[in-house]
């Protein structure tokens, strides 16, 4: 299929790009008329916090909720308790309350705004609510409400949005990390291939994939909560894989030239060899992200889907969009002699790859002076003959690196680990300074009647007020607040701490289990503890629980990947585990650097932050996918070189030898673009590209290059083991066969060199 999918796109190669072209331009098109949305809101089913979200929604609440506006004077200058201030607060009040989409706003002097001013007068709290979501609000929207604020910023008071109001106004674009990533990208590609052409190519189908991806990323924004790191990890998994799913299609394509294939021949073989493994490492990194559907959480569905369609359509444009780009530029992709063409230190650095290349695979010419292999080959021939050493050495570096994972705990982030500068951080320490670090994550207690109440004075209500405001940790309670129904009742409860701290979670627990029970004991009053902070700690603790599962289901699908794949239930077992090596160092430096703080102003932070739950758990199900593009292409070279021979010492180090080069350099592209997103504001963000830089860093050199080899030199034969029952029962797949006869020897010749011995004893 694959080989009639790219002769037929290598044919009509014009068509075919006009095809993408009009799908990008439909696309954007969609993005222009409906827009991209986001949303922080965490829904967690079955939860406490998300019953008390259900049983607020009696009090008939604008979609938006109370958006706080914060209003501030600095010191030295007049109160927001002065006339003229109080004046231009109001008037700025009445002009936000004609912006498009306001529904009502409340000034700090009013009665509904409650302690909304500071005890020195500088600081207040305008809310403002929308009839939108929080997902619906946009950066236009939040300009709006600033711009309309205008009397108070002609009287000198600072205004800054908060909320979910701030958030849209920080979703900056990431572009510039993508402008990075892309240009490292083709740095690497242009030493590698010795040519610009060439090393445009995995630029371009990697940037019309990403901006695909995004689009639909956008789109499905309309229809499910997706967070705003869920689009930026879209765009940091599309753009990574894309550019490495072109660029093993590449190689492969430019190696039949060479070897005299027509360009039209050559770009189908392509497909049908190189484009299996790319459509199958694809399926494998959708499968693991699958896995997290098992958290049983909204938000993991959406994190999983982003970076899903991100893959899906970089695997698309690999099978479809590249083979006509093939096509058209068709023999300026051929390799040829270093000219002038490319800057001199370019083809010095392309000329002794490309000697080295030759000696590696044997085609190198002995003038008498050193025919030994080179580079990887050199590599895999010394991991060969010390796979001991190799092993040991391989496991006590990334067991050094993975140690810190021993201490990594889940928390949430606030407020006031986002970057200096930026509204959100702006709104969080105003609001910390003059109302208390409690007042940026106040919780929602909610309570059901069995008899609706008359007045929020009922003596049901009394003990709750009274247990709320005498638990430990609280530093205040608003009074009662009674639904139009009389069944529903509220409380916002103020911690002492920030929602951040570790107290606040304890807090949450004591009033769940201690507080409310005692308080509500035989009134037949049912009470919930909500709140986005509540919130956070139900998705961590739901996250804590469901972990296993996810883990055990991404490793069983791993491993049923791989054993059609390469027929072997030893080498799918192996794969899987040693994975496990690559994504428990990422975890250690994760939590070095930003649970402990270690360099943490390296990249932009003050100092330590907390490690949300679902980044290590969608981090693991993402490197687990990633990791089998380079897992499939080792693996392909070695049974290839076994099979034909028999030799499983001399087909390991063959296939390191002949995949090392190109592994290493994939693996430089995926770093440098993970690493490129560093430079984002949200730490989140910085999370993903430290943990995922470092995890496919260590896949591609220590865990490709040294601990897979030397394990497989060690199991010998046992590599190859595989039951007559099971036998019968796998399909037989074959990765590397590209349409022009079997990749391997029939059946029988296998088996004869296999009971031949591979030499291994010695």
């Amino acid at each position: 299929m694959l080989l009639s999918v790219g002769r037929w796109c290598a044919r009509r190669p014009k068509r075919t790009v006009a095809a993408w072209l009009l799908l990008l331009t439909a696309l954007a098109a969609a993005v222009g008329a409906f827009g991209t949305v986001t949303s922080e809101a965490v829904t967690i089913p079955g939860s406490d916090s998300q019953a008390a979200r259900d049983a607020g929604e009696a009090f008939g609440d604008a979609a938006s909720g109370p958006q706080p506006v914060l209003l501030h004077t600095a010191a030295g200058e007049v109160e927001l308790t002065s006339s003229a201030q109080r004046a231009a607060v109001e008037a700025a009040a009445r002009a936000i309350a004609d912006v498009d989409h306001v529904v009502a706003v409340t000034t700090p002097y009013d009665r509904a705004g409650g302690s909304a001013l500071s005890a020195d007068g500088r600081t207040g709290r305008m809310l403002v609510e929308l009839d939108l979501t929080g997902r619906d609000i946009t950066p236009s929207i939040t300009r709006g409400i600033v711009d309309a604020a205008g009397p108070a910023a002609d009287a000198g008071i600072e205004v800054t949005p908060g909320g979910d109001l701030a958030e849209a106004e920080d979703k900056g674009s990431t572009g510039h990390s993508e402008i990075i990533g892309l240009a490292a990208a083709f740095v690497v590609l242009a030493l590698g291939f010795g040519s610009l052409v060439a090393a445009g190519v995995p630029l371009l189908t990697g940037a019309l994939g990403l901006a695909g991806s995004l689009c639909m990323v956008g789109l499905v924004g309309h229809l499910v909560d997706m967070p705003s790191s869920g689009t930026t990890i879209a765009a940091m998994i599309g753009l990574g894989v894309g550019i490495d799913y072109t660029l093993f299609c590449l190689t492969r394509f430019r190696e039949l030239l060479a070897a005299g294939a027509g360009v039209e021949d050559a770009a189908a073989r392509t497909m049908a060899g190189s484009g299996k493994s790319v459509l199958f490492a694809g399926a494998a990194v959708i499968a693991a992200l699958a896995g997290l559907a098992l958290g049983g959480l909204p938000l993991l569905h959406a994190l999983a889907l982003a970076p899903g369609i991100a893959v899906l359509v970089a695997v698309a444009a690999t099978l479809t969009l590249l083979p006509a780009v093939l096509a058209l530029l068709g023999p300026r992709l051929a390799p040829k002699p270093v000219t002038a063409r490319v800057p001199r230190f370019m083809a010095k650095l392309a000329s002794k790859r490309s000697a080295s290349r030759q000696v590696e695979s044997g085609r190198g010419t002995d003038t008498g002076t050193d025919a030994r292999p080179r580079g990887w080959g050199r590599i895999a021939e010394y991991v060969a003959a010390r796979p001991w050493r190799c092993l040991a050495a391989g496991l006590v570096l990334t067991g050094v690196l993975a140690a810190p994972a021993a201490h990594l705990t889940f928390g949430q982030l606030d407020g006031g680990d986002r970057t200096v500068g930026t509204a959100s951080r702006t709104a969080y320490d105003r609001t910390a300074a003059a109302f208390g670090p409690g007042a940026n994550g106040p919780l929602q207690v909610t309570g059901t009647l069995s008899d609706a109440a008359a007045a929020p004075d009922d003596p049901r209500l009394a003990p709750v007020t009274a247990a709320l405001r005498t638990t430990p940790g609280v530093a205040a309670v608003a009074p009662a607040e009674l639904a139009a129904d009389g069944r529903h009742a509220r409380w916002q409860v103020t911690p002492e701490t920030a929602p951040g701290d570790p107290d606040t979670a304890d807090l949450v627990h004591r009033l769940r289990e201690d507080a409310l029970p005692e308080a509500t004991d035989g009134s037949g009053l049912v009470t919930h503890v909500g709140g986005a902070t509540a919130a956070q700690a139900d998705l961590n603790e739901r996250l804590a629980r469901r972990m296993p599962l996810v883990v055990g289901f991404v490793l069983a699908v791993a491993g049923l990947l791989l054993l059609p794949a390469f027929r072997s239930p030893v080498i799918a077992v192996k794969a899987a585990v040693l994975n496990l090596v690559s994504v428990a160092a990422a975890y250690g430096v994760l939590t070095a650097v930003f649970q402990w703080g270690w360099g943490a102003q390296l990249i932009g932070l003050e100092g330590a932050v907390p490690i949300p739950g679902y980044v290590p758990l969608l981090m693991f199900a993402v490197l687990f996918g990633l990791s089998m593009d380079y897992e499939v292409f080792l693996l392909s070279a070695i049974r290839a070189a076994y099979v034909r021979g028999g030799d499983n010492r001399g087909a390991v180090i063959s296939g390191l030898a002949g995949t090392g080069r190109i592994v290493t350099s994939a693996a430089l592209i995926m770093v440098s673009v993970f690493l490129s997103y560093v430079l984002s504001d949200d730490p989140v963000v910085k999370m993903f590209g430290i943990g995922l830089a470092v995890a496919v860093a260590l896949d591609a050199t220590v865990v490709r290059g040294i601990l897979v080899p030397s394990t497989m030199v060690l199991l010998g034969r046992v590599n190859w083991w595989l039951p007559t029952w099971l036998d019968r029962l796998l399909p037989h797949m074959d990765i590397e066969d590209d349409g022009h006869g079997p990749a391997r020897p029939p059946k029988e010749a296998v088996a004869d060199a296999a009971l031949a011995g591979d030499g291994s004893a010695s």
